[in-house]
């Protein structure tokens, strides 16, 4: 198939301005991925200038409150609920070995298996007051004393609460006793008026 002169021509002058064409393309994604660069970089320099700070202050201020009661409140839980139950259990527990190992060397000496039960209640009861005494002061060392001072927030809140229903019943009561004749209904029917 032939192709004319003046086609040919035609052609290749498309063809140059389709490669004239994929050039300008070239560089202008190429322009393009330098102004992303950019932006991105900007994007970067921005977050470490306004969002980070502004982030960290409303942490700050609305939730590293709530975040200091819930972590100072489990301390609470654990060092004056959870450690001196733990320590009743761990020297009950001590005392159960200590009476057993008592048995045990008496059985070794030859005196028998006499079992007193009042006997090892005791030595229980002192085994087990001892380790929660020793557990207790080592808490007691490590926690300084803490002093209330002064009325809670629940203290303020539940007097304001207290407050505002007292002056609720009572303007109530006064809405409800005060004397006020348009308020009263007449104990007549009304009749229609003479003629």
């Amino acid at each position: 198939m032939s192709v004319s002169r003046k086609r040919k021509k035609e052609l290749r002058r498309l063809q140059d301005q389709a490669n004239k064409l994929w050039e300008t393309q070239q560089v202008l994604v190429g322009e393009a991925a330098t102004v992303a660069r950019e932006a991105g970089r900007q994007l970067g320099n921005y977050s470490k200038e306004q969002v980070v700070p502004a982030v960290q202050e409303s942490y700050g201020r609305y939730a590293a409150p709530y975040v200091d009661k819930g972590v100072n409140f489990s301390k609470h839980v654990l060092t004056d609920r959870v450690v001196p139950t733990a320590g009743a259990v761990v020297g009950s527990a001590l005392s159960v070995w200590d009476a057993a190992n008592d048995t045990r060397q008496r059985l070794a000496a030859g005196k028998g298996f006499d079992i007193d039960a009042k006997l090892y209640a005791k030595r229980a009861d002192k085994y087990g007051k001892k380790a929660s005494k020793k557990i207790a002061a080592k808490l007691a060392a490590l926690e300084p004393a803490r002093q209330k001072s002064g009325i809670g927030a629940g203290g303020v809140i539940a007097i304001i609460l207290g407050v505002a229903a007292a002056a609720g019943i009572a303007y109530a009561a006064w809405q409800t006793l005060r004397a006020d004749d348009e308020l009263w209904v007449a104990d007549d029917p009304l009749r229609a008026p003479d003629a």
